[in-house]
């Protein structure tokens, strides 16, 4: 198989930041982060509407001057099993430099208040389908059960 992510054993997997790859173009490499959220088949996966909230103030955030790593940031956007998001940056990177990056992240959505952007049908494919209730609820749980107390465990697959 020659899909990463699939030859976790999703069973040990638990909520972190993990390197699922590292890909070369040219003489770059880049780096795609598995940002798990929720524990793969013990608890419900993030509801849709809150993860594609999640995915726009991410997207946004990351990619912004404030995030201090913007210039980095090549995609950001969720799991089909609605577990995590995937965070590809630019640079050959372990998951505890983009740590960091990713608390003041969920900090961001977490502390959020306003309109989602990019939620007008011109800029969305899907504009009604969203929930910042629910995306805050998220932020908030990840950050403290998770990344304000992150060890080994966490940021790396289980052998």
């Amino acid at each position: 198989m020659n899909v990463t992510s699939f030859t976790i054993d999703h069973d040990k997997l638990l909520r972190g930041i993990y390197v699922s790859r590292k890909d070369s173009i040219g003489k770059e490499t880049i780096t795609t982060f598995d940002v798990r959220i929720k524990r793969p088949n013990t608890e419900p996966p993030v509801e849709i509407s809150a993860i594609h909230t999640l995915e726009h103030l991410m997207a946004v955030y990351l990619r912004s001057e404030e995030s201090g790593i913007a210039e980095d940031v090549i995609y950001v956007g969720p799991m089909g099993c609605r577990t995590g998001m995937y965070v590809i940056f630019k640079g050959d990177l372990t998951s505890e430099q983009i740590l960091p990056y990713i608390t003041k992240t969920f900090e961001y959505v977490r502390d959020f208040t306003g309109t989602v952007p990019a939620t007008t049908s011109a800029e969305c494919g899907n504009y009604l389908d969203h929930n910042l209730t629910f995306a805050k609820y998220e932020a908030d749980k990840y950050l403290r059960e998770v990344l304000y107390n992150i060890t080994p465990e966490n940021l790396n697959y289980p052998e």
